[in-house]
């Protein structure tokens, strides 16, 4: 079976530099690594070339000039030959047996689409409230056996077999380039077409996460985004959902309320649970405002400086 990892990045040279390298020491090589550099300067290209030159599988460097996260995995998309395709980002580094894992649990799970465990890495600068919703979001922990999923996660460690779909070529939706949630949308439709969802709990990577992505207005941001992605989800299937859309933004009316409470009295509390509460009285109050108007910026040349 062949595999394909697409790698997007967007000016992290080391961020770049550690995730080759992870991928370069893996188990099960990949057929190929799809890097996709989406710095208009193309400034990955000197990178990706060194990596080559060492890497025991095909490295193909793909230029997408027009930053955007959508953008970006579609060039990929593209460019990739693989049965499977497996994403990591440039803030992750995937263990040693990292792919071997994620096919293996495919097989034995008979799943299309499979997630692995993510730990957030050098979160230690922040502290109490703030630190446990930052280990809260840049986690996944999940089971400690491989299962069957009711609900997909993000694209970053997750494997995908596209034999099992009927996708355009472009399948990200470049509406979320700026914003994120091009992976809820992705998923949602694999949903619809019948995807399997599984958990690799073998298939671990850790996401490195700078001191810019642990300021209370990007976590706020995070969550809230996360939220929006169920309603814009509905609002932008063809074709519209819009009893959908009317339900998501009831419950992330009810959320906003009854989590904002619970998260207010945790806090005061000194109560682990706070973090927990935010997160989701935010992520309510994201499927409440869901239109583009209210959407954070994460991604590409809008990206906040850290």
């Amino acid at each position: 079976m062949s595999v394909s990892v697409i790698l997007p990045t967007y000016r992290r040279p080391d961020g770049l530099r550690a995730a080759l390298a992870s991928l370069m020491a893996q188990s099960r090589q990949p057929d190929e690594i799809i890097v996709v550099d989406n710095d208009p300067a193309g400034s990955a290209r000197n990178g990706v070339a060194n990596a080559e030159a060492v890497a025991r599988c095909p490295v193909v460097y793909v230029h997408a000039e027009r930053p955007g996260v959508a953008n970006a995995r579609n060039a990929g998309w593209a460019a990739a030959s693989g049965r499977f395709i497996a994403f990591l980002d440039d803030d992750e580094i995937a263990s040693a047996g990292w792919l071997e894992a994620l096919l293996h649990s495919a097989e034995t799970l008979s799943a299309t689409v499979v997630f692995g465990p993510l730990r957030g890495e050098a979160l230690d600068a922040a502290k109490g409230l703030r630190g446990a919703l930052a280990h809260r979001l840049y986690s996944r922990p999940g089971s400690a056996e491989d299962e069957r999923l009711d609900d997909p996660f993000g694209c970053g460690n997750s494997l995908v077999d596209r034999q099992a779909f009927t996708l355009p070529e472009s399948p990200f939706d470049p509406r979320m380039n700026v914003s994120g949630g091009e992976d809820d949308l992705f998923f949602a439709e694999l949903a619809r077409q019948g995807a399997v969802f599984g958990w690799s709990a073998r298939a671990h990577a850790v996401e490195t996460v700078d001191a810019g992505r642990t300021r209370w207005r990007y976590l706020l941001a995070r969550s809230f985004a996360f939220g929006q992605g169920a309603t814009q989800a509905a609002a932008h299937a063809r074709p519209r959902r819009t009893a959908m859309v009317a339900f998501w933004m009831a419950i992330g009316l009810g959320q906003m309320i009854a989590f904002g409470a619970a998260a207010a009295v945790t806090a005061l509390a000194g109560s682990g649970s706070a973090a927990g509460w935010l997160d989701r009285a935010v992520q309510g109050a994201g499927k409440l405002f869901w239109i583009e108007a209210f959407e954070p910026h994460f991604y590409g040349e809008a990206a906040p400086a850290d």
